[in-house]
């Protein structure tokens, strides 16, 4: 079961990425408000780390934290942006961007992970979580968004690019997107900052 806040009676923004692995594509980041005094319904029991859901489940959950969560956001850092400044730097600047993008200024941060930057003049108090999309709802509130978002922009670029078999792999280094790298060669989406011919 996973914990509702971090800290209690505040207005808490869960903060996670989806996308830092793939050779191609944005990175993108949800950042997640929940209302501070609960009164969620039964339906966020099924919410979990996004890596757990089937798909299915995902886009399930997607309209229950659209219209349930006090405020939420969605952003991306493009293949250029990731190759200009690196994709921990890029993770961590689309996670700013979805903070940039919440109708409500949270008073603490909780990210995913292990690294952050001071966000907010001044600086809003945040903490990092360790698999925090297992344990917090927000965090994992945010994964589900991130990914969704993130898959149903692979989706696009497979229309665009269906050699490379986007809607699937949706950008990760699979046997069958090294071969069509080899065969095709690479697309102005594909992150020439990483490695793109597999070893």
């Amino acid at each position: 079961m996973l914990r509702t806040y971090y800290i209690a009676d505040v207005l808490e923004a869960g903060c996670d990425e989806a996308g830092r692995g793939p050779l191609a594509g944005s990175v993108f980041a949800a950042a997640v408000i929940l209302p501070p005094d609960g009164g969620l319904s039964d339906e966020w029991e099924r919410l979990n780390d996004s890596k757990q859901l089937t798909e299915n489940e995902r886009y399930a959950l997607r309209p229950l934290i659209e219209k349930e969560a006090l405020s939420w956001a969605v952003s991306e850092v493009t293949a250029k942006e990731i190759d200009r400044i690196n994709i921990l730097q890029a993770a961590l600047l689309a996670m700013r961007r979805a903070l940039d993008g919440l109708k409500v200024r949270p008073q603490h941060i909780i990210v995913d992970g292990n690294r952050w930057k001071p966000y907010g003049f001044p600086a809003i108090p945040a903490d990092t979580v360790v698999k925090g999309d297992g344990k917090y709802l927000s965090i994992a509130a945010a994964s589900v968004l991130a990914k969704t978002y993130r898959d149903d922009y692979m989706n696009r670029l497979h229309e665009e690019y269906p050699q490379y078999h986007w809607d699937t792999n949706k950008g990760y280094p699979t046997a069958a997107h090294y071969a069509a790298i080899r065969q095709y060669g690479i697309t102005p989406y594909h992150r020439r900052s990483f490695r793109l011919n597999k070893p």
